[in-house]
This record gives structure tokens, sequence and C-alpha cells, in this order.
């Protein structure tokens, strides 16, 4: 196989794995919401029909996004343990590279749960818009497969550290990708099985446990997940309420262990017309990747997820971003409304917001709210 190659999708092995790992992970979950927790799903059906209607990827036509609001450090998978078992090995998700991926047993196990490797740019150089997990999040929300391109990482690259080599055994070396030059990861856009998959994202970037259950300000990844994807994704937002109660930030020991007898929700919103909502944007991005390519003939050929420095830095794409950012928050905000909750003060979603925080990024803030870095 050579280095561009690309098949159907992961070996017999590794699927297998993959499956049991997640839906062993949400049969968990399950067991414990029904058994020792109350737990509600608000609407629910209308999101099982739309997975239904996605369960052949010869019949899709786009990708999906899922966005909630972050409250707890069991967000992910509790949530998905809700859903029909049918359902439990479908989503991608993004995971902290130095939290989940800093063992090779950790590496595996987050792997098989279909989390890409996110580095945190508070904590790594190696952070920020336009890191690998973002490029792979793109290309599975659009019609792969694609081949590994200048983020693979081949066999002679004999560096690697073997804690943090992740790949497919049975498989050729060559789908892979490093995030940093020093680790291998099984690039899953490179399999024709994953096109237009579901990819959920706390935009967050941070678990926010506030009093009066607002929301931090987004940041702009899920901006270019809705304009870079070959098709405008499927979004379905969604908030979710009483997992915090579950893994408070301020439990103390056993702080490991989650507590019981809580009441948790979850609230699937409408499905977003992305057309009507984003098509503008949308057709403003395109615009703007012709208008730089005539100065830079080069970044017209770059691959699906894969930006120029003028692409990623260019101030009319960071405020589209900003308004793209802007506008999902607004629809997390209208599922949160329709729950009850009193409008959020604008502030809310603002950065310069959070920058009053100070140099503080984590535990007990001044507003009584509690934040983790994760």
């Amino acid at each position: 196989m050579d280095s561009g190659a690309t098949a159907d999708s992961p070996s017999l092995p590794w699927r297998a794995m993959s499956n049991m790992t997640m839906w062993g992970v949400a049969g968990l979950c399950r067991a414990f919401l029904s058994a020792l927790n109350s737990a509600e799903v608000h609407g629910g059906e209308a999101f099982t029909a739309l997975l239904d209607s996605r369960q052949d990827p010869s019949q899709r036509s786009k990708g999906l996004i899922t966005v909630s609001n972050h409250i707890s450090v069991m967000d992910d998978p509790l949530v998905w343990g809700l859903l029909p078992m049918r359902f439990w090995n479908k989503r991608w998700s993004f995971g902290s590279h130095d939290i989940c991926f800093q063992t090779r047993p950790l590496s595996l196990f987050f792997a098989m749960g279909q989390v890409l490797p996110t580095h945190r740019l508070a904590h790594s150089q190696f952070g920020g818009l336009g890191q690998p997990a973002v490029t792979q999040a793109i290309r599975l929300l659009s019609q792969g497969p694609f081949p590994v391109d200048h983020h693979r990482a081949t066999p002679e690259r004999q560096h690697f550290s073997l804690q943090n080599v992740c790949i497919d055994p049975f498989s050729d070396l060559s789908i892979a990708y490093t995030t940093n030059g020093e680790d291998a990861h099984l690039a899953p856009s490179a399999y024709s099985s994953n096109a237009f998959s579901w990819v959920h994202i706390f935009p967050e970037g941070k678990i926010h446990q506030a009093p009066r259950k607002t929301m931090r300000y987004f940041k702009w990844g899920i901006a270019r997940l809705i304009l870079e994807a070959k098709e405008c994704p499927d979004v379905v937002p969604m908030w979710i309420q009483g997992f915090d109660d579950i893994m408070h930030e301020s439990r103390e020991f056993p702080r490991f262990l989650p507590r019981v007898g809580k009441k948790v929700s979850v609230t699937f919103g409408s499905k977003v017309d992305s057309e009507e909502v984003f098509g503008d944007m949308r057709s403003r991005w395109q615009k703007l990747k012709d208008r730089v390519a005539q100065a830079d003939p080069q970044s017209r050929d770059l691959p699906v997820g894969v930006l120029s420095d003028e692409l990623l830095n260019n101030k009319e794409a960071v405020e589209l971003r900003k308004e793209v950012t802007m506008k999902i928050r607004n629809l997390v905000l209208d599922v949160r409304r329709s729950r009850g909750l009193p409008d959020e003060d604008p502030k809310e979603g603002l950065v310069e917001t959070w920058l009053e925080e100070g140099p503080k990024r984590e535990g007990h803030m001044k507003d009584d709210s509690w934040v983790r870095d994760i």
C-alpha cells in the first residue's frame, strides 16, 4: 500500500475492539444513570430519527455536528448512554492530548472510543486552530476518503514515543498522522466508511459549572468545522443539566467516584437548516479563499482541512469565524431557553468578559463558578 492509499474501513480486529470499547462504556453509563440517578431526555425522538436516517454511510449526503455546553468531566460519555444502543458507536469527539493520550494504554482506549487527540494552546505549542485534530474533524464531516498528506506519520520515523503510538497493527502504518512529530494516530478520515460522520464538540473548551447555568465564550474551532466541510453539515444544538452534580469540581474524597441520586437531563434542539443559517457565511468564506488564491496560487491546492497562514490569520477570516461561532452559541442558548432558564447577560459570550478572570485558568472563580481546563 503506498503512502496515499486509503481503505474502506479499519481492520476487523480494530473495529471489533472499538465497538467493544464504545458499547461497554456507554452501557456502563446507561446502567449508572438508570439505576442510581434520574435521567430525562427531551427532543430525543427527532434526534434518534435523524441518526437512523444516517445509518447507511452510502445514503449520507452531509456530516452531522452536535454542540453543547460543558459542565463536567463525565459529560462525554454519560450523555450518550441515554441514546439507544445502536448509536453508541457512532460519534467522534475531541480529547485533550496531554490527558487522554499521555500513555500508550490511554491512547489506545481513547482511540478506540473515537476521540481525536487535541492539543490545548494553553498547554502545548502544537495547539490552535490549525492543528491536525481539527483537520481530521473537517474531513470526517466531508466525503472521504482522504489520503494522509503532510500530517502523515511514516514507518521511517523512528523517533515516535512508544507511549504515544496508536495505530491499527493490522493495517499499513501509512494511514496515520502525527500531531506533534513524535506521536502517530490512525487517520479516521482515510476510510470511506467514515465519510459524512457525526462529530460532537464542546466549544467552551473548558468545564464550566456556574450557579446561574451560563456558558463561557465559544472557541473558534467550531467555525472551521462549519465553514470548511465540503458540504455544510447538519447541526443539532444541545443543552445538558445535572451532570455537574454527579462530578462537581468542588467534590472531596473520594473525588474519583461519581455521585449518585442526582437528576440529569439532556435536551436535543431541532436540526438547524444549515444552508439558511450558514449558507451566506460559507459563500463569503469561499470568496475569501478565491481572493487569497489569486495572490497565492499554491493555497488553491491545499488539501481539505489545511489552511495557509494567510487564511488562518487573515482579519476577514477571523471576523467570519467569530460570526459563525456566535451564531452557534446562540443556537445552544435557544435550547437553554427552552428549559425555562432566564436569558444570559450578553457579556457572557464575549472573550473580553472572561479575560477579566486574570491569569487564573481553573478552580473556584470570583463569580462563584468552577472551571476546569480540560
